[in-house]
Order: structure tokens, then C-alpha cells, then sequence
């Protein structure tokens, strides 16, 4: 059987003192990290904050464990131990691929210093279950994401491929049943010739990975099943024991992503995941041949767009309201407190502007959007 194994190649780990140094100490890891983590301005990330911050979410993150770094120290949960050699709860790590993901998703750094994660107000729930040689199994990362769904995850991110098996594969269409958001990474060549599980499983968000130019990058599999690409090449993150990480693979692409998902599901909270995961491919910045490739898939992900641009829902039944709106649903799709009488009523009423709508898009759909196209129509 195929294990998993993480996709993502450590460049280098950076040594610095869990302390913040004073301004007049020679530069350490912890000032000059911010500066290095260029996908945060290549994805205006900064203006995306000024949106959502991930608040109320909890991504999940199966993995060789999260360290209790100083950049996550506010929002890192207690997890679990799925296979031996941790500390019970998930928050140790002895081989910094966990970590640096979790950085990633949610790092919320020391004020101006230190790694910041792209939803830097999400909760991370840590769940050791590879182990630091990489070589973990699927049945493990079953646990992981039974224990995920057990446990109030809203997405759950998943920087590994390999084999798939009946119970992983429960799992992962449990995730999905249970309106969570599951995000993979599609794999590294030269290792990975084809999309791997979970990532090529349906209803998953399957990443790959762009370089510092906005190019497919090299290290990137490719293939039909990828939705949505994302920054992957020298990528800084945290790490264990204080320390950071810079590396390369779909992992760091897909953490992204999966923070991507954590600041759209706290902005809308209505959204069923299948929405959120429409919102991130109908945002998404075309790159390559017109229309969805095997390279980019629909794109490079766009935080402000997926955040801000009206986006005609899959189905009048995930109606979406206007941008800033509170909680109008239930999970369910029910107002609270309805008895569902007037569901019948609602949906014809609002079903000619749905379908006007959905051609509308549909159209515009054909093309995706370009780099330099205008944005989205702006909800207000």
C-alpha cells in the first residue's frame, strides 16, 4: 500500500529565540519573517484581513503534529494524538511540516514581527497523525479527520497524497456530509505523476501550486481534478522549538487555500462548503489557456474577490446574502426557529431571479478572470 507522505520540500529551518528582540539586536528570524512571506502581498492579503480574520473557525489540521509557537500560541487548540509519539494532545511536533502548515493557515505573529497566517483569528485543531519521517498510512489520517469532523471542524486541511482506502475514503465523504470544507494538495513531481487522494476525490478542493511570478510551478502536479492554485514555491512559515521554515510544494499552497476557506466561511457563515469551495473557483484569477486547465485549474486564488464579488450560488437553495449579512440559515439551510412551511413559498418567489441570474453567470463563466480583467461586480 502507497502511504502518505506530506507534498511539500523543506529548503531550510531558521533558528530564533521564542523571545522578541529588541529593536536595537542585529536582525533575527523573527523581524525578517514577514518580509520573506511575499505571498501575503501577492495576495493582498492585507486588505482580505481588513474583511474577515477567520474568526469562529476551526480548521483541522492532520499532520505530523502543530508546535505551541509563539505565532499560534493564541489559537492553537487542544487536539490528539492519532499513532504514538506525541504528547496526547497534538502539540508536538519533531518535524516541522504541521507546524509550518498551521503557520500558514493561521499564524497571528507578535505584533509587527514574527510569521502571520492568511486567517490569523481561526483556530487551529492539531492532529498527529503522520509521523516525522512522513510516512504516515490512510487509515491514520482517517482517524484524524473522524476525530475533525467529531470535534466542530469548519475545514479541514490536508497537505498529503498517497493511497486511498475504504475507511479514508468514509471519512473524507463524512467531512463532506457534514458541510465541512476539505482542502488537499494535488502532489510534487518528480515523486507524484498524477493528482493524489484525497485530493482527487470529489466535493475536495484539490490545490495546486503557483511560483513567485504567478506561473504554474514546476514542482506542481497536474491533472484534471485541480479546482484552484495558490503560492507554493520558497514559502516561510513557522516551525518548531520558535524556529521558521521556508519550502517549496502543493503542502504550502494548500494551507493557503485552506486559510482562504477559513476567512470566507467566517464572513459567510451561511455558506455550505460547496458554496465556499464556488466562491474560490469563481474568484479565481485565470491563468494559461482560457477557461479551466490542468496547470491552474480555475485559477489563482483572489481573497478580496472571494470575499466581496457577488457570486450567483450553485443552487437557489444556498441563495447568498448580501455581503456583510450576518448568519441567516442554519447549517440546514432553515431560518431558525422556521417549521419549513414557508420554505416552498420562498423558493418559488426568489427562483426567477436565481435562474436570471445563473444564465447571466453562466455566461461570463466561459471566460475566466483574467489578471488584468476588472474585478467582480462589488456587493454593497
Amino acid at each position: 500500500m502507497v502511504k502518505m507522505r506530506p507534498t511539500w520540500v523543506l529548503m531550510a529551518l531558521l533558528a530564533t529565540s521564542m523571545a522578541l528582540p529588541a529593536s536595537t539586536d542585529p536582525p533575527s528570524a523573527s523581524t525578517q519573517i514577514r518580509a520573506e512571506q511575499w505571498h501575503l502581498g501577492y495576495l493582498k492579503t492585507t486588505e482580505a484581513q481588513g474583511i474577515s480574520r477567520g474568526n469562529g473557525v476551526v480548521v483541522a489540521v492532520p499532520d505530523t503534529g502543530v508546535d505551541p509557537h509563539p505565532d499560534l500560541s493564541n489559537n492553537l487548540l487542544a487536539g490528539t494524538d492519532i499513532i504514538a509519539g506525541g504528547n496526547g494532545d497534538g502539540r508536538r511536533d519533531l518535524d516541522s511540516h504541521g507546524t509550518s502548515m498551521a503557520g500558514l493557515i493561521a499564524a497571528h505573529g507578535q505584533g509587527s514581527l514574527g510569521a502571520l497566517g492568511i486567517a490569523p483569528e481561526a483556530e487551529v485543531l492539531p492532529i498527529y497523525s503522520s509521523p516525522p519521517d512522513g510516512d504516515g498510512d490512510p487509515d491514520s489520517l482517517a482517524k484524524g479527520i473522524e476525530y475533525a469532523i467529531a470535534n466542530g471542524a469548519d475545514v479541514i486541511s490536508i497537505s498529503s497524497v498517497g493511497a486511498s482506502s475504504s475507511r479514508l475514503r468514509q471519512a473524507i465523504r463524512g467531512a463532506l456530509d457534514a458541510d465541512i470544507i476539505v482542502v488537499a494538495g494535488v502532489g510534487n513531481l518528480p515523486r507524484d505523476q498524477a493528482v493524489g487522494y484525497p485530493a482527487r476525490e470529489a466535493g475536495v478542493i484539490a490545490v495546486g501550486g503557483v511560483d513567485r511570478t504567478g506561473l504554474h510551478a514546476a514542482i506542481s502536479v497536474t491533472g484534471p481534478e485541480i479546482d484552484v492554485v495558490a503560492p507554493a514555491v520558497d514559502i516561510y512559515s513557522t516551525s518548531y522549538d520558535g524556529k521558521y521554515s521556508k519550502g517549496t510544494g502543493t503542502s504550502s499552497a494548500t494551507a493557503i487555500v485552506a486559510g482562504a476557506a477559513a476567512l470566507i466561511r467566517s464572513k459567510y457563515p451561511y455558506l455550505p462548503a460547496r458554496e465556499v469551495a464556488h466562491r474560490l473557483t469563481a474568484t479565481a484569477v485565470d491563468k494559461g489557456p482560457p477557461g479551466r486547465d490542468d496547470e491552474y485549474g480555475y485559477g489563482v486564488i483572489d481573497l478580496v474577490a472571494a470575499l466581496t464579488a457577488d457570486v450567483p450560488p450553485l443552487g437557489f437553495e444556498s441563495v447568498s446574502a448580501p455581503a456583510g449579512a450576518g448568519p441567516s440559515t442554519t447549517a440546514a439551510g432553515r431560518q431558525p426557529g422556521d417549521d419549513g412551511s414557508g420554505a416552498t413559498a420562498r423558493g418559488l418567489a426568489t427562483l426567477g431571479v436565481i435562474v436570471a441570474a445563473g444564465v447571466a453567470w453562466a455566461v461570463v463563466a466561459r471566460r475566466r478572470r483574467r489578471s488584468d480583467d476588472p474585478p467582480p461586480r462589488i456587493s454593497r
